[in-house]
């Protein structure tokens, strides 16, 4: 058996000259936001038949990896490239204000090409979710955040919290992986030098596996975190409980925070989605800000769900190539900023686009039914490496590579370190990017043509005032 060690020349692929399976050592996994960077692959042919950890974001990646369409579809029926690509060319040419949404299962080399498309087309872009990771963006913006890596609450974090997240659902190996099991630097008993408290409306998985579970009533959050920053200040309650949990109790958790010597606050979708949305997770970050003037204290979310690796680079390649992290609109050849006005599920509630391209996401999934109902109704383009549920109803599907299986890129871990996905079986599907940028080649003339018209216009207007206000 032959093993692949390091990436290189082997990171494109197994040698198909070369009989038996293949071992490919540190390999990426994309299932899941922590991107665990220890597996070991084991391929025959073009079959993943082993990946040497018991995970099921995992499983599911690399054991069900398959190419289910190779030609593109037009309509519904199999097309060649060419006529595809001409296709996906005449919608985006023909749409007045096209959305492109997604990007969270794709690499970062592909996001920065659906931004410099968007800004081509002059059209809004936004990615998945926005609701959860939208809230964690508004409440950064205005407080910032403490936060830290993976490795850091690995070695230091001696008392863990898990707010409105299930790990075992979202990211199956955080526990044993980073955040309570793994012996660490300065935790060398692993789990028995760290506390594991879990704060939820249900008890969870991991809450059997806590040393305190606070079950706090449903919408009850922004009570119970202005509660703890108010007894953190000294202030009296005039009161017993706080969203069901007895004041005691909260005073005990609060002593925990700052007795601890380096804590961490892991939340989900349970914090955001609740009542107070983003106000919610603002008073946690002013939380975790607070306790700093007792012990060190730090915060970080949880992205999910399994299958979206890729969330955070979303956001940072927005942030980086336009200085916004969703919500974007290039109608006014320059990025705007406004959640809720250029958020995709309000745009297509609206009916304010024409045209959808969709990349790295099965946004019909996870879509509001409006909003889902109306892109139903649009005339959308979908990049993908399975037919799923947005696939099956685009006008045009190019089926692409799965990155960290058929293809190579960058991603970006739950705590923003940048790692590289590798290539372990032969694809002869095309990536995102390489899509995207045919698609960027044949707008091209469309656009140097609208640059000249831009410029005809102006003159027709300059003249036109000329003779109004006598401007020379």
């Amino acid at each position: 058996m032959h093993v692949v060690q390091s990436e290189g020349e082997k990171s494109r692929g197994p040698d198909p000259k070369r009989g038996g399976p293949i071992v490919v050592r540190d390999v990426i996994c994309p299932g899941c936001a922590d991107l665990c960077d220890d597996l070991q692959v084991t391929v025959d042919g073009d079959r993943i038949i082993d990946i040497g950890v018991d995970c099921p974001g995992a499983k599911a990646f690399f054991l069900e990896y398959r190419i289910e369409q190779v030609s593109p579809l037009v309509r519904g029926t199999e097309a060649g490239w060419e006529e595809a690509f001409k296709e996906a060319a005449r919608i985006l040419t023909n749409a007045r204000y096209p959305l492109i949404m997604g990007l969270s299962a794709t690499a970062a080399e592909a996001q920065r090409r659906a931004v410099e498309l968007a800004e081509a087309l002059g059209g809004c872009l936004d990615v998945p979710y926005s609701a959860f990771y939208g809230a964690r963006a508004l409440a950064m913006q205005e407080v910032g955040e403490s936060t830290c890596t993976l490795g850091e609450v690995k070695n230091r974090a001696d008392l863990v919290i898990f707010w409105g997240s299930e790990p075992l659902e979202t990211h199956p190996r955080h526990l044993a992986r980073y955040a309570l099991h793994p012996p660490g630097m300065f935790l060398p008993h692993g789990r028995k030098d760290r506390t594991l408290i879990v704060v939820d409306v249900r008890r969870t998985p991991t809450a059997e596996e806590a040393d305190c579970f606070l079950q706090v009533r449903p919408g009850g959050d922004y009570d119970l975190l202005a509660a703890l920053r108010a007894r953190l200040k000294g202030k009296e309650l005039d009161c017993t409980e706080v969203a069901s949990i007895p004041v005691k109790e909260l005073d005990s958790l609060l002593e925990r925070m700052k007795r601890c010597r380096y804590g961490i606050v892991f939340y989900g979708t349970g914090l955001s989605m609740s009542r107070g949305w983003e106000q919610n997770i603002l008073e946690l970050l002013l939380l975790v800000r607070e306790l700093n003037a007792f012990t060190r204290f730090f915060v970080m979310a949880m992205r999910g769900p399994l299958g979206y690796g890729n969330a955070a680079g979303a956001f940072k390649v927005l942030t980086w190539q336009t200085g916004y992290p969703f919500a974007l609109s290039f109608a006014r050849g320059f990025p705007q900023y406004n959640p809720g006005e250029f958020t995709a599920s309000e745009l297509l509630e609206r009916g304010e686009v024409d045209a959808a391209l969709v990349v790295g996401a099965d946004v019909l999934s996870y879509l509001p039914p409006r909003a889902a109902a109306a892109l139903r109704e649009l005339p959308t383009i979908v990049l993908a490496p399975r037919l799923h549920l947005t696939a099956q109803g685009a006008q045009v599907f190019f089926p692409t590579a799965t990155y960290g299986i058929g293809a190579k890129g960058t991603m970006f871990r739950i705590d923003r370190i940048p790692l590289r996905a590798r290539q372990v079986v032969n694809s002869p599907l095309p990536t995102d990017e390489a899509v995207l940028l045919q698609l960027l080649s044949r707008l091209h003339d469309r656009h140097v043509d609208s640059a000249l018209s831009a410029k005809d216009e102006l003159r027709v207007s300059l003249r036109r005032l000329k003779g109004m206000r006598g401007l020379r």
